[in-house]
């Protein structure tokens, strides 16, 4: 092993425990250096370990405050990071200085790598004041271990993903990451429109709301090359002004608040994309001609996607298993929607994109959104062949092989690697187009209960433990029993509790059949959880 110490001097740790979470690490930004650097060198140890494929270190902290910052890694397919190696970072991160070198040996030893072998490192960042310095830490720890750095620059996170899985299936060349990227989900998008299609109350425009942050440069990008096909006018693109990354605007603040982003005027039944820091969350809303806000968040997006898919299937002949993989998030009305009146089977998976990704696999289309807003669709490789094999077959009907056309198109619109904010906003705009809906209409199929989400600050939040996909709790001891008995006072409540992945917080979600009744549900069980958990300071 290479001698780092002198480097590992360059950046000593501080700050408190942090642990690798479905995020990554994700904390103040000036608690990050160390982190940065010594997940460089993880994932330098990474690629070697898989033969030197390439893999992904994001600076992002997403839908946070411009003040936090943090890091993930992205394994070779582009999908996050595998669970045993969430251990090995938490280890790694919190070593001691003096025992950095040490904890590196270990792993070399324990899992066979060879240090030899070239490692390939793919990082990005998003435009929050830190993410540059951290970046150039990362690129010390990977260089401090001989290998070579591919700095992306300021890119989305599902950007970073899809290149990384690009370098790792091959071939590819040095200019084709942002440009393959950029014109893949344009032309697929494009080739969708050309169809004929009842545009009977569809609406070629929206409002796009980038958060103050990369989603807006990269639909800049886009909006460059959609020509006539959707129109896109772009605000909330101040990236450089300090404090307005996602400041009162993007998919967070819009889902969490429940109303529309502040920085534009409000055109009535317009509809209004908003997206979070680093774009991997999309969220819709309109303001209808009452002044009345309605929102159309992941789990509507995941029962249109879901309700479509399963047409194109079943007209199309093909022999194709479909599923969607929710949350305990998920509204209990689109659960019941999409089970009832679609037909369409659902699984639920704990809280976090990795296990939302890795159940929808068990299907030949997977589709998975979470209800913030970050989801994707997945199709296996007997999908895809079967897609192929049939889009070929000129013996197909016409009307099976257009459906088929179709689909085929839509693997195409789609990044399967993680969720994407803007490919998954093209795929509504999409199934918008096809079904010749107004976002009025797509409002009308379902009604959600309405919902409360809430967080309270406790000491520790590994005091909150959850079983059953994290719809019960297991710990404290006596909290499941005082929430069940509170939830019986409403009807239609439902509430559960969860902890933060990254931080000391625990997330509250409550839901019933008004909202006067879900905001009270939500602090009850909020006070619930400050007493017996252990709340810090003033109950909010």
């Amino acid at each position: 092993m290479i001698e780092i110490q002198p480097v590992i001097n360059k950046y000593p740790k501080k700050g408190p425990i942090i642990q690798y979470g479905t995020a990554g690490f994700r904390t103040i930004a000036e608690n990050l250096d160390h982190i940065a650097f010594r997940m460089g060198l993880l994932a330098a140890l990474r690629s070697k370990g898989k033969g030197s494929a390439a893999i992904g270190l994001m600076i992002t902290a997403s839908h946070n405050p411009e003040a936090d910052n943090g890091v993930k890694m992205i394994d070779p397919h582009g999908e996050m990071l595998e669970q045993k190696w969430e251990s090995i970072a938490t280890e790694l991160a919190n070593a001691d200085d003096n025992l950095v070198q040490e904890e590196l040996n270990r792993i070399v030893s324990e899992l066979g790598i060879d240090i030899s072998k070239p490692a390939h490192v793919f990082i990005g960042r998003d435009t929050r004041p830190s993410s540059l310095h951290l970046s150039k830490a990362a690129m010390d720890g990977v260089e401090v271990l001989s290998g070579f750095v591919k700095d992306h620059g300021v890119v989305t996170t599902p950007m970073l993903h899809y290149y990384v899985y690009s370098y790792n299936i091959g071939p590819s060349n040095e200019i084709s990451y942002r440009e393959n990227y950029l014109s893949r989900f344009t032309a697929a998008f494009k080739a969708l429109r050309k169809e004929s299609t009842k545009n009977v109350n569809y609406e070629a425009t929206i409002d796009f709301d980038g958060a103050n942050g990369v989603g807006a440069i990269a639909m800049h990008e886009f909006v460059s090359r959609l020509g006539n096909s959707l129109n896109v006018n772009i605000y909330n693109s101040d990236t450089t002004t300090k404090g307005k990354l996602n400041f009162m605007c993007g998919a967070d603040f819009v889902k969490t608040n429940q109303k529309p982003p502040e920085g534009f005027a409000i055109i009535p039944n317009r509809r209004i994309v908003s997206v979070d820091g680093d774009a991997d969350r999309v969220i819709y809303c309109y303001v209808d001609e009452n002044g009345v806000f309605h929102l159309l968040d992941g789990d509507n997006i995941a029962t249109l996607v879901a309700g479509y898919l399963m047409d194109l299937v079943r007209d199309s002949g093909l022999n194709l298993k479909l599923g969607l993989v929710q949350t305990a998030y998920a509204n209990g009305n689109s659960t019941r929607y999409i089970s009832e009146k679609l037909r369409v089977p659902v699984a639920c998976a704990c809280t976090g994109v990795k296990h939302l990704h890795h159940k929808a696999l068990e299907y030949d289309i997977g589709v998975y959104f979470e209800a913030n807003g970050h989801g994707t669709v997945l199709f296996s490789n007997n999908a895809r062949n079967l897609i192929t094999q049939a889009a070929a077959d000129e013996r197909l009907p016409d009307s099976k092989r257009q459906m088929v056309i179709r689909l085929k198109q839509l693997t195409e619109l789609i990044n399967s690697t993680v969720g994407d904010a803007i490919s998954d906003m093209f795929l509504v705009e999409t199934v918008l187009y096809f079904r010749g809906w107004s976002i009025q209409d797509w409002f009308s199929v379902y009604a959600n209960l309405p919902n409360r989400l809430s967080k309270v600050t406790i000491t520790d939040r590994n005091t909150i433990k959850t079983a059953d996909a994290d719809r019960k709790c297991t710990s404290p001891e006596g909290l499941q029993e005082a929430i069940d008995k509170i939830v019986k006072d409403y009807p239609s409540g439902r509430s559960f509790v969860r902890p933060s992945g990254t931080e000391d917080i625990v997330r509250i979600y409550a839901e019933a059949e008004s909202q006067e009744a879900a905001d009270e549900l939500a602090t009850r069980v909020c006070r619930l959880v400050y007493d017996i958990a252990g709340g810090i300071g003033a109950f909010p």
